[in-house]
């Protein structure tokens, strides 16, 4: 008997089947079967009943035939033997345990395609923490790069995330259409990455329909073909021929069953069960000859016994999942690919293999206990998280930029949570709920704002379009003197107008400036063309300033204060310069102001010649914006300066017992007389200030 003949290799991949066989090289996946254990009495009147409950095909053992023993010289001699009869009592189902019962429904849902099992090899990856980009990314990269039937796990939960988020994105764009006055029987809201996740989501239940439709009737097929080598094999037991021959016909089919092919998963381990069943009753209600059963016997059980002796290594693994994996290959190959052993040897070696299964599997109970607890926290913290989301939306705001602070911080928290991991799928649903609510809550006080606010800003828009005619239809005009200050004012007015929609922000301030700056440059341009003694003044003025930053003096303060006064005469002689042209004035005040600086003067003096000097630079006979801005400053300066002095005199009456030697009184005495000298040219400033009005 050949090695092939006593494997049962239902895929009929040899060369794999030995390799893993092989002390050297054995592997893992899971599900068991443990056929091993179904006993059978030999030489005994029985009857046997296999109910299929998904087919209602009931399988009944016929009366067992005369036989004939295979000699060891292959000769035959006919044995009139009593027909052993059956009755009609059912197979006894054992209830195997729950651990086996996992592998062996797992190896079903594998056994309906040999590619199915890759579906293990897919890398984990949290989809709750991708963006709905990412999520069509990977979705379509598993289409590109994976078999169809094995990806279904992975993009549900991809849909599950992608929908959930997109369902939030529809709720907030809701809100804002009916915040801006929409009926909600018009809203209707989509996005580019909705229509591609869509078009890949189509494609994806395109491809998997017809991947299951070709299965379907393959496997419909392949349990037809196999139901029907298992009545062969029961039949054989009614054939009244050479045992050689029945023996042969056993042998082939057999193989036929190796080579049958996949069938549904939900009939897998009954037809399994109720071959090996069957397998069993061919071994031992036949007579067959002791040795050659023996031989089979002991291969199998040698074969057995390095599964078992793998799967005990397995139990030693620390990595429970890749275990477990192997752990599937081990019971598909028991069950599949190896025949019975000896009775006195079934209970023993299946209790051993058994007792391996549960450790893989109490270890990979562990490992997903300890996963529940990281699922746990991270509850806790996704709950924390929500409870700041709150508080954030509980907190009232007036204001466009604090808002805009809270959106930042919502955000920032919405990220966190998506960033917090898997939580139990138990409450997942309802952790996403009271996310989204809570989120929800937040958005209906910021639309609520926001159209509070784009109603002031549509009135703002309608002010400042007001405003944009007026400057429009004056643009052209000639009529300086009474243009000039409208066009003025409505400057002053556009600046104290509030915030208008961003869409028409720059588009307005473009048309407004446009025509503001039309008419301004027109007005220049007259200015320029009636006043060509200013352009004399600033070219006459632009040599004086060139002389005086040449200009070395004597020494003698009288004299050199007499020299600057006279240059600044002439300066002022010189007139006007073009508007365009007045820095010229800052940078005569500052040379003037250095050559003071260099006067042996009071310092007070100097000061207020200069200062006078600088009142000549501020006047201007058409705009006292200038000398306004100068008298708000002198006038802040005095309030500083006052508001220092009585805070020193205040100071000082901590001091009321302590001599005036004292240097911190003395300190005191003499920053007070200070504060009084610089009040007292503050004050001669303002007034020589208000002269000029």
């Amino acid at each position: 008997m050949s090695e092939k003949d006593n494997l049962q290799n239902a895929d009929g991949n040899e060369i794999l089947k030995k390799e893993v066989i092989s002390p050297e090289k054995t592997g893992g996946d899971d599900h068991t079967s443990p056929n091993d254990n179904i006993s059978t009495t030999e030489n005994t009147e029985s009857s046997i009943t296999v109910e299929d409950n998904d087919n209602n095909l009931e399988q009944t053992v016929p009366e067992t035939p005369k036989t004939e023993a295979i000699t060891e010289s292959s000769t035959t001699e006919s044995d009139d033997t009593e027909t052993e009869k059956t009755s009609s009592e059912e197979i006894p189902a054992k209830k195997k345990d729950a651990y086996v019962e996992e592998i062996e429904e797992s190896n079903a849902e594998d056994a309906e395609d040999d590619s199915n099992v890759e579906r293990h090899n897919l890398e984990e990856k949290d989809y709750h923490a991708m963006s709905m980009e990412q999520l069509a990314d990977e979705f379509e990269s598993l289409m590109k790069n994976k078999k169809i039937q094995t990806i279904k796990s992975h993009v549900e939960e991809i849909r599950t995330e992608f929908n959930s988020k997109f369902s939030e994105i529809l709720e907030e764009k809701k809100d804002d259409f009916l915040s801006e006055g929409g009926d909600e029987i018009d809203f209707f809201y989509t996005s580019p990455i909705k229509k591609r996740f869509n078009s890949i989501y189509n494609d994806y239940r395109n491809k998997l329909n017809a991947y299951y439709k070709t299965l379907e009737t393959n496997l419909k097929s392949n349990l037809e073909n196999r139901l029907r080598i298992i009545e062969d094999i029961k039949g054989l037991l009614n054939v009244e021929e050479n045992i050689n021959t029945t023996y042969k016909h056993f042998k082939d089919l057999q193989e036929e069953w190796r080579n049958a092919g996949p069938i549904p998963r939900d009939k897998y381990n009954n037809a399994w069960n109720t071959y090996h069943h069957h397998v069993e009753i061919f071994y031992d209600f036949l007579h067959l000859n002791r040795d050659l059963r023996d031989m089979d016997f002991k291969h199998n059980l040698e074969q057995k016994l390095k599964i078992i002796e793998r799967a005990e290594e397995l139990a030693k693994d620390d990595n429970s999942n890749r275990a477990f994996r192997e752990l599937q290959v081990l019971h598909k190959m028991w069950k599949e690919d190896l025949g019975p052993v000896d009775k006195e040897h079934r209970e023993a070696i299946w209790e051993r293999f058994s007792n391996a299964t549960k450790i893989i599997h109490d270890k990979r109970q562990a490992y997903y206990a300890d996963v529940d607890k990281a699922h746990e926290a991270n509850l806790q913290k996704k709950e924390a998280i929500i409870a700041k989301i709150e508080e954030v939306a509980k907190d009232e705001v007036s204001s466009h930029q604090a808002w805009q602070n809270k959106i930042k911080v919502i955000e920032g928290l919405r990220t966190e949570f998506f960033n917090a991991g898997k939580v139990p799928i138990k409450v997942n649903e309802a952790t996403w709920a009271k996310f989204k609510s809570a989120v929800r809550s937040f958005n209906k006080k910021k639309n609520t704002f926001y159209k509070n606010l784009k109603k002031d800003q549509y009135t703002n828009l309608q002010k400042k379009l007001e405003l944009i005619k007026i400057a429009e239809d004056n643009k052209d005009s000639d009529d300086f003197e009474t243009v000039t200050p409208l066009m003025k004012k409505i400057q002053s007015d556009w600046k104290h107008i509030g915030h208008v929609p961003r869409k028409d922000s720059d588009k307005i301030w473009k048309r407004f400036k446009a025509a503001c700056n039309h008419y301004f440059d027109k007005v220049n341009a007259e200015r320029n063309a009636a006043n060509k003694d200013q352009v004399d003044a600033f070219e006459k003025k632009t040599k004086l300033l060139d002389e005086l930053k040449d200009l070395k003096l004597s020494g003698e303060p009288e004299q050199d204060l007499e020299t600057i006064k006279q240059k600044t005469e002439e300066w002022n002689a010189l007139g006007q310069v073009p508007q365009n042209k007045r820095f010229i004035e800052n940078k005569f005040s500052k040379t003037v102001d250095g050559l003071f600086n260099n006067l042996k003067l009071d310092k007070s003096e100097v000061e207020m010649i200069k200062f006078e000097n600088k009142l000549e630079h501020l006047s201007q006979p058409d705009d006292t914006r200038l000398l306004d801005n100068e008298h708000h400053f002198i006038r802040k300066k005095i309030d500083e300066v006052k508001g220092e002095l009585n805070q020193l005199e205040n100071n000082l009456q901590f001091f009321s017992n302590i001599d005036e030697s004292n240097p911190l009184v003395r300190d005191v005495l003499k920053n007070i007389e200070n504060h009084k000298e610089n009040l007292a040219m503050w004050e001669e400033k303002f007034k020589k200030l208000k002269e000029l009005y």
